[in-house]
């Protein structure tokens, strides 16, 4: 298995001048740059499995699931140069704290493995993550700056959507990480070792904020004594939600305040600068007091415990309430970051 991380370890979080990049390309033109050059990098039957048109049912088909097949190109099915690029284009689609924790989410398949011995239904491989291109990344001229083109590069634990128009990222939802185990409680003879913990500061934030509640805030946010088994809306392309429940973001003090926006920015900054930077500003315009906190399940670690954010335009969502293959309890966490005006670019019908 130790030879599955070495194409992952050369662009684990170089930064995206010293590959080459302008000074001054926004993140669709990055991606774009990217997108061309690991197209270039394959033959006629890889580009054939990679890309699909712009309207393909499968854009707006999403999963984190182990699955025996996805679309797109496997990871697994590349040479080191063609799997290079493809991890190049990943990282230019993300901040660099969000190519990490998706490196690592990958590298965590290493730590299934060596749990399972190998002997799992499903293959626990870093290498079994899928490259999908949609529409024409590449056009120039005139049709530049109306052409959508999208990206998904997805697997266990993991699914990044991206639509580009131009010189933007339109979108870049559904926003899916995940870990098992959320924390390595053993030693580990493979890359990431004991006590690596993938996603712990969405876990620690949201206990600080739960715990620094007083009773009666306690009671608003509480949603339920239970934690669900799963997010809501999986492989869903739109999240059709309700009336967001729990306590106001206006209910809370400011040292509360301040702690809960650096929850909902933990999830909105995955993304580049420039794109985090306008999720942050439309959560801003909607007006924070739109944002409510609910919780479910237990208020410290080891038992299932749940919480979600909602706004006016974006829902987040982290459950942890699965047993890692030890069988440690409440040790698998799923995490979700989508837009309610229309994940995929899609109108809300």
């Amino acid at each position: 298995m130790k030879s599955h991380h070495i194409a992952l370890a050369l662009v684990a979080v170089a930064s995206l001048s010293a590959l080459g990049l302008k000074v001054g390309q926004t993140p669709a033109e990055q991606m774009q740059t990217f997108a061309s050059a690991y197209l270039e990098t394959l033959d006629e039957n890889q580009r054939e499995i990679t890309l699909e048109k712009f309207d393909s049912p499968e854009r707006v088909g999403w999963h984190f699931i182990p699955k025996d097949e996805r679309k797109g190109l496997l990871l697994g099915q590349m040479n080191d140069a063609q799997r290079t690029a493809a991890l190049r284009l990943l990282r230019s689609a993300l901040s660099e704290a969000g190519y990490f924790k998706a490196n690592r989410i990958m590298l965590l398949e290493e730590v299934l493995n060596e749990m399972e011995a190998g002997k799992g239904r499903w293959e626990r491989n870093p290498q079994r993550y899928y490259v999908t291109l949609f529409g024409n990344p590449g056009a120039s001229g005139e049709n530049a700056e109306s052409n959508r083109w999208g990206l998904s590069f997805e697997g266990h634990h993991l699914s990044l959507n991206f639509v580009c128009r131009g010189n933007e990222v339109v979108d870049s939802t559904p926003q899916f990480l995940a870990a098992n185990p959320a924390t390595i409680m053993n030693e580990t003879s493979v890359t990431l070792g004991k006590g690596t913990a993938v996603l712990s500061r969405e876990e620690q934030l949201g206990f600080k904020l739960i715990n620094a509640m007083e009773s009666s805030q306690q009671g608003k946010a509480l949603v339920a004594e239970e934690a669900p088994a799963e997010i809501r809306f999986a492989g869903e392309p739109q999240a059709t939600v309700g009336e967001p429940e729990g306590i106001a973001y206006s209910d809370l003090d400011a040292a509360q305040q301040s702690v809960l926006k650096e929850l909902v920015f933990l999830y909105t900054d995955i993304a580049p600068e420039a794109v985090a930077k306008g999720r942050r500003e439309q959560i801003a315009a909607d007006g924070w007091d739109q944002v409510r906190f609910a919780w479910a399940g237990a208020t410290k670690p080891g038992i299932g415990h749940y919480y979600r954010v909602q706004g006016k335009r974006f829902l987040i969502e982290f459950v942890n309430t699965q047993a890692d293959p030890a069988g440690n309890p409440a040790n698998h966490i799923h995490s979700v970051y989508r837009d309610l005006s229309g994940d995929f670019d899609l109108p809300i019908q």
